[in-house]
């Protein structure tokens, strides 16, 4: 199971939110490629990037930091959401290097899109499901759909999604550990591989979630929790591979 550090972009600088919002953000740097060198130095073998303002205006904004990390490291796998709805954006990053692109928002409104876009960049697409007591939320979680994040899921096992981002909107950013049970039931039910995101906060979540790794968690994903050193990179990524026999 993979540690995945997340550099989140916003106004060029490298910040964490709570909860999604954009007003209560905390600033830890304004040089993404020296953050994505610290940690790939801890031995991160996967980065999560996410352009918030991109997420907000339903296009790329932070474009350019995100292209210079992934020159600056060309053999890292990279991942990036927020503002991607077009495949002319897909495009765009793939070419500069990033690996897989994320789809959130457009996902949920438009999720014959997904499918497009596999079929256009297969291997390269996951998409992120952000949800709120199992609902999906879409743009920039300031809205709620109807629609259970275990139905969508489903929806795409066929599609040749690579994996699903799942966001616990209520954990995320607050330091209150992950939700093992949603996660590993989300991987179960929507039969395929999962990253957990949101509330991972120490080594009893990445033991938590060594756990139930069979049912399929790939990863996860941690923000504020290495920024405030609650959790240490390279220690997380020794214990994961200690109890899930190996890295990927």
């Amino acid at each position: 199971m993979l540690i995945i550090p997340a550099i989140d972009l916003k106004d060029g600088q490298c910040v964490r939110l709570k909860q999604g919002r954009m007003e209560d953000a905390t600033s830890y740097g304004d040089d993404p490629v020296a953050m994505a060198a610290r940690w790939v130095e801890a031995g991160a073998r996967r980065l999560h990037l996410v352009d918030l303002n991109g997420a907000f205006e339903g296009k790329p904004m932070n474009g350019d930091a995100v292209t210079a990390i992934a020159r600056a490291y060309p053999n890292l796998p990279i991942q990036i959401g927020g503002g991607i709805r077009s495949a002319e954006t897909i495009e765009h990053y793939l070419s500069a290097g990033v690996s897989y692109v994320i789809i959130g928002t457009k996902a949920v409104k438009e999720p014959a899109f997904v499918g497009e876009m596999c079929r256009a960049f297969p291997g390269h697409v996951i998409v992120g499901l952000d949800a709120k007591d199992g609902y999906v939320a879409t743009d920039g979680w300031a809205e709620v759909s109807t629609v259970k994040a275990t139905e969508l899921a489903k929806r795409f096992a066929n599609d040749g999604v690579s994996s699903i981002v799942y966001t616990d909107i209520a954990r995320d950013g607050m330091m209150q550990g992950v939700n093992v049970e949603a996660t590993a039931a989300l991987a179960r039910e929507g039969g395929l591989p999962v990253i957990a995101s949101g509330g991972v906060t120490n080594l009893d979540d990445i033991t938590a979630l060594c756990e139930v790794a069979d049912s399929g968690i790939l990863g996860a994903i941690t923000g504020r929790a290495i920024y405030e050193g609650s959790l240490d990179v390279a220690e997380a990524q020794r214990l994961s591979d200690q109890l899930t026999g190996g890295g990927s």
